[in-house]
């Protein structure tokens, strides 16, 4: 997802857009440990959702203060 469509977002579907990558960065890195990960690549674009979401949490953040 780009940061654009994020930040027309509001804070409680960012937070379940967030909880909904970790969950699947959990589940891609246990399949990792068990040797049956199909797209190694998967996990590196999800965590970089993440990090995307974070910043635009923060962001958020700073406007309302």
């Amino acid at each position: 997802m780009k940061a654009k469509q994020l930040r027309e977002m509001s804070l409680d579907e960012i937070r379940k857009d967030h909880k909904e990558l970790l969950d699947a960065l959990y589940k891609l890195r246990f399949q990792q440990a068990a040797g049956q990960m199909e797209n190694p690549a998967k996990i590196r674009s999800i965590k970089r959702g993440i990090a995307r979401i974070l910043t635009v949490l923060k962001e958020k953040s700073h406007v309302a203060e």
